[in-house]
């Protein structure tokens, strides 16, 4: 294949998904704009989005790299089915985003505290950040096997559908999640 033409194949298969992960940041811009409301009750909520964001990008686009590894090997089937790579992978990908959850709220009240400034309580971040990262590791995984599984049959190279897969999911439900939390947190703990 010409250099053009991988060119136009990359651009092609890119393109749709590129604008849908366009739509997709708005609308995490307009659920962040809810989120500020909730800065006053939980001082340093906002500290927390872009490492919680960018996480989920690390995690799950390593994630997707794996797959697509798999796929192009032959080692992972493009189904969901029982495979010892395809669940290793999520499993460690699931305990990742989940662990790295907790270590940003803990991380976040201690740098905090230690630059004298006011901090929700730590099992308040904590807890916003378990809760936000168990319900976005779910759908991250299964939305990210279901939608490069997908593409990958109708012809696509995984390559070109994960990075902007990964940024969209993460974005609108790491967001969504986020403020669900937040207001889950805020009912729990008066």
């Amino acid at each position: 294949m010409s250099v053009r033409r991988e060119f136009w194949s990359i651009y092609r298969e890119a393109l749709p998904i590129l604008l849908v992960a366009l739509g997709g940041g708005l609308f995490a811009g307009l659920v962040l704009e809810s989120i500020i409301e909730s800065v006053q009750r939980f001082p340093g909520i906002l500290v927390m989005v872009p490492v919680f964001l960018a996480t989920r990008g690390n995690v799950y686009g390593a994630l997707g790299g794996r797959i697509a590894s798999g796929l192009h090997q032959g080692l992972i089937p493009p189904e969901f089915e029982r495979n010892d790579r395809l669940v290793n992978a999520v499993v460690a990908s699931f305990i990742n985003g989940i662990g790295i959850s907790i270590v940003i709220g803990v991380i976040t009240w201690i740098a905090l505290l230690a630059l004298g400034r006011e901090a929700a309580a730590l099992y308040e971040l904590v807890g916003i950040m378990l809760i936000a990262g168990v319900l976005t590791s779910v759908v991250m995984i299964v939305g990210l096997l279901a939608l490069v599984f997908t593409g990958y049959k109708r012809g696509y190279d995984p390559d070109n559908l994960i990075g902007p897969i990964v940024t969209t999911l993460g974005d609108i439900f790491g967001m969504l999640f986020m403020l669900f939390a937040i207001l889950l947190v805020g009912v729990i703990v008066p």
